[in-house]
């Protein structure tokens, strides 16, 4: 009999030989869920030592049924599906992996970007349906010399950045507060005048309550009518409404979606059913590298808690105070 249970909400990839291997050293078994609504999730987490979760919801209910629960690992970086502070009222200290994949989604952001800009997306569904015309897209515009709007410079905005200039794009940068140091070729600017002056437009700040919507309908109106918006970071801090709306009623080129509110959307509607709108699953953090670094440094932080050490990136270390 293990000493340790450890539920795996949201098994996202194709098996759990990582964390298993890794939570044997502290005599640990994984329970991987076949449901993860949070009710399923409750009954499972009744005697568990410890959750793992990947985009599955850990609400205050969840974890209040798991009266053993040491430790809440995220696979990923965004903390917006686990109740944290329901965690630090417990004692219970929650990781994540902050920087895991930032070169993964600096590329598929730039991936996107290329796309647009250039109508890789849409000459390829139209020669596949059999239509080989290059003058049915609108015109398109030299990149060199654009500008590129990011919308947080942390880790993975300032990759995006570096790649950006070297491409020859005029960046501006825009985020909570304005950092000691800006990388080469980068000029800050408020949101307002970011939205007003850039021809591309990304998104890369977390998902709280005052991010949420940070772009709807005023923020789409100051956007140039010949702009593309990219979001790899957190659905819900588009208001897809308003980019339906301003989509419909030419206000804005296009847009780019890895993530969308709610996941998976329904690909009949609008926006994402638009031909000027790029929608991938919620893919850009992922490569072979990223994920083998997201899943063993998960299960290391659970190991460390449930053999009684402090692991590293504890989002709320006064949970360890009061412990």
């Amino acid at each position: 009999m293990p000493k340790f249970k450890v539920l795996h909400t949201d098994c996202r990839w194709g098996d759990v030989d990582i964390e298993r291997d890794i939570l044997r050293e502290v005599d640990a078994e994984v329970i991987v869920a076949p449901a993860y609504d949070p009710e399923s999730l409750a009954r499972l987490a009744v005697d568990c030592d410890a959750i793992m979760t990947c985009w599955a919801a850990v609400p205050e209910s969840v974890v209040a049924a798991a009266p053993r629960c040491q430790i809440v690992a995220r696979f990923g970086i965004g903390l917006d599906n686990i109740d944290v502070d329901y965690c630090t009222s417990r004692g219970i200290p929650v990781t994540n992996v902050p920087n895991y994949c930032t070169a993964e989604v600096a590329e598929h952001a730039l991936a996107l970007l290329l796309a647009l800009a250039r109508r890789v997306a849409y000459f390829h569904h139209e020669t596949k349906s059999g239509r080989y015309d290059l003058s049915a897209a609108a015109p398109m515009q030299r990149l060199e010399g654009q500008t590129l709007g990011i919308v947080g410079l942390g880790n993975t905005g300032r990759r995006l950045a570096k790649k950006a200039t070297a491409l020859g794009l005029n960046v501006l940068a825009t985020g909570r507060r304005k950092p000691e140091t800006l990388p080469a070729g980068v000029r800050w600017a408020a949101l307002d005048e970011l939205l007003t002056r850039s021809d591309f437009v990304s998104l890369h700040v977390p998902l709280t309550a005052e991010t949420r919507h940070l772009i709807g309908a005023g923020e789409l109106a100051l956007m140039k009518p010949t702009a593309y918006l990219i979001n790899t970071a957190r659905g819900g801090l588009l208001d897809h409404a308003a980019l339906t709306a301003a989509l419909s009623e030419h206000r804005l080129a296009g847009a780019a979606l890895d993530v969308q509110d709610p996941e998976p959307p329904d690909m009949h509607c609008a926006p994402f059913n638009d031909p000027r709108v790029i929608v991938t699953p919620h893919a850009a953090f992922l490569s072979t590298q990223s994920l083998t670094t997201l899943r063993t440094q998960t299960a290391r932080a659970v190991a460390l808690r449930l053999s009684g050490r402090v692991p590293k990136n504890v989002v709320n270390p006064q949970a360890l105070r009061s412990s």
